[in-house]
């Protein structure tokens, strides 16, 4: 895979709808998440460049974080598509403060025409909704952060 490869495979995966994508070979491993935020390198920074086609040489960065995020995630079970209320003109299961007991729906997840309700394994509080109404979502994909409670 050469540095064309990698540019093309960026701009396709910055305009699709996946939050996350992992490519590995024998030579090489890329993994591509849009939550995480990059912070730009200094300007002064020169870039390697590999001596026989003068191309930059790609190397392995791991993010550090910046800080501890409070709370648990509750990822997607399965693949399909985000929905906050039963329907269009309805309120929302939850909102961001929200207080949700054990069972209590948080979600529904369309997948094949069929609505599964996503209800919670525990006592929560609802810290963040991070999908949007109507977004499609993958397996593990995080929809809520929420914070246990006793």
């Amino acid at each position: 895979m050469d540095l064309k490869d990698i540019k093309r495979l960026l701009e396709a995966f910055d305009k699709s709808k996946t939050n996350i994508f992992e490519l590995e070979t024998e030579e090489f491993r890329i993994y591509l998440d849009k939550s995480v935020t990059a912070t730009p390198a200094p300007s002064n920074v020169s870039q390697p460049v590999n001596s026989v086609n003068e191309a930059p040489i790609v190397q392995k960065v791991e993010a550090k974080p910046e800080c501890i995020v409070e709370g648990e995630l509750i990822t997607s079970p399965m693949v399909g598509t985000f929905y906050q209320a039963p329907s269009p003109d309805s309120p929302p299961y939850v909102k961001v403060g929200d207080k949700v007991k054990k069972g209590q729906t948080l979600c529904i997840i369309e997948a094949m025409k069929i609505m599964n309700e996503l209800e919670a394994e525990f006592d929560c509080e609802i810290l963040e909704i991070l999908v949007e109404d109507g977004q499609p979502v993958e397996f593990d994909t995080p929809l809520f952060r929420v914070k246990r409670l006793n």
